[in-house]
């Protein structure tokens, strides 16, 4: 194995790598090479500003396939970029013969990390994953449209089968990349969905770390794109992520921002219309996850009021599909979250599986009614609904950990309990 250059074991490569900062491993490679800012953009075919740009804002140029272009021109380690994107540690990895295409991980190592995410998925799914956001992986050439391949991943969410969405998440993401090299708005509008939908499944598994690095490059080219709609559907991912991350007031301030933004477009077509009770949805579960109980009430009725446009079911095609049930959805959520259960199965009360049009909502209703029922105290009730989830959509219970924990939880109190061995069988805990 040919040992690494000595320049990427630097302390200042290491602060670097700590800062999350790429665009600095680009400047220290560029010096490092004797290289003036003007002699690598002429190697990747843009001007010295551009390269400029890149080094002093950390990488964030809006142009992931120009960071790796300038990367591998500079010799930086895939390792080290791809720890610096926030994918590893410079302890986990290490460079092997070929230098900085090739990265040779400790797979045990890695292994055991990725099985703190409880998904009942081939491990491999998720280092597939990662890689593919560490360096961009080469075009398919799938003779797909783009559109349908993205329309048959977004199925896959929807009917819970998240392992098969992880698989195919690293094509798509290299051919949605390989399509915005047009600079064309849809282009970059697509290629925000492919991020946003990886943000969905990422969180929906509690991997929480590379949520936050798909759902920042899904804003960055939802912004490309002009989309104040697909600009919405990022920041919510965003929002999402952030909530997850103990960062309540950031995903609050950032939520309520897209809100306005979706607002100030006058809510002229139903889609709008929908985006916007969207927003008002989960700006009031964001708030009540704070603690933030005016603004998490205030939100949800205005959401209420909101919804009595919309129609019962929502379009297929359109990019926020809610409905009023969704809603009420929510509304059970928001009061769980500020805990108050009483309100929550009150309000969820009329709710029925027939009134989603997916099984990962329909597994959502009964989850969210169980997390409910399991905060008043009611173990059979709690096990009735998360057997529910299970039969409709496994994945919403096998591959949540919030669900993974109550279903373990049930299995260690009340073992008796109907449907608990059941569960406990399916999710391995």
């Amino acid at each position: 194995m040919r040992p690494i250059d000595p320049l990427w074991r630097s302390t200042e490569v290491r602060s670097l790598v700590d800062r999350r900062d790429a665009g600095g491993l680009i400047r220290v490679g560029r010096l490092g090479r004797g290289w003036r800012q003007a002699d690598l953009g002429a190697r990747l075919g843009c001007d010295a500003s551009t390269v400029s740009r890149m080094e002093h804002r950390g990488g964030q140029t809006g142009d992931l396939d120009l960071l790796r272009s300038a990367a591998e021109a500079v010799g930086v380690p895939t390792n080290i970029l791809g720890a610096a994107l926030g994918l590893g540690t410079l302890d986990t990895t290490r460079v092997a013969a070929d230098g900085p295409r090739c990265v040779e991980e400790d797979p045990m190592r890695r292994r055991t990390l990725l099985a703190a995410a409880g998904l009942a998925a081939p491990a491999q799914l998720l280092i597939g994953v990662d890689d593919a956001l560490a360096i961009t992986p080469a075009p398919t050439g799938s003779a797909v449209p783009l559109d349908a391949r993205l329309s048959q991943a977004r199925a896959l969410f929807d009917v819970g089968k998240h392992a098969d969405l992880l698989e195919a998440l690293p094509g798509l993401l290299a051919d949605a990349h390989h399509g915005a090299r047009s600079r064309d708005d849809l282009a970059h509008a697509r290629l925000s969905a492919c991020y946003s939908l990886a943000a969905q499944v990422l969180t929906k598994i509690g991997r929480y770390d590379q949520a936050r690095l798909t759902a920042d490059r899904a804003t960055v080219y939802a912004d490309l794109s002009g989309s104040p709609l697909v600009a919405a559907a990022a920041a919510r991912e965003l929002s999402i992520v952030l909530r997850h991350q103990d960062q309540g007031g950031a995903a609050q301030r950032l939520i309520l921002d897209a809100a306005n933004k979706v607002e100030a477009t006058g809510l002229k077509t139903p889609a709008q219309a929908a985006a916007y009770a969207q927003m008002l949805c989960t700006t009031s579960y964001t708030a009540a996850r704070a603690g933030d109980r005016d603004q998490a009430q205030a939100m949800i009725r205005e959401a209420s009021q909101a919804a009595r446009r919309l129609p019962q079911q929502a379009p297929s095609t359109r990019l926020f599909p809610l409905t009023p049930a969704a809603v009420v959805l929510y509304e059970v959520g928001v009061h769980w979250a500020l805990g108050d259960a009483g309100a929550a199965l009150h309000a969820g009360r009329e709710l029925r599986a027939s009134q989603f049009p997916t099984a990962e909502r329909k597994g959502r209703m009964h989850t969210d009614l169980g997390r409910a029922w399991w905060q008043w105290g009611k173990a059979e009730q709690t096990a009735d609904e998360l057997l529910s989830a299970l039969r409709v959509s496994p994945g919403e219970v096998r591959d949540r950990p919030a669900i993974r924990k109550i279903v373990g939880d049930l299995s260690r109190r009340h073992p008796r309990v109907s449907g608990v061995r059941e569960l406990a069988a399916a999710t391995g805990v």
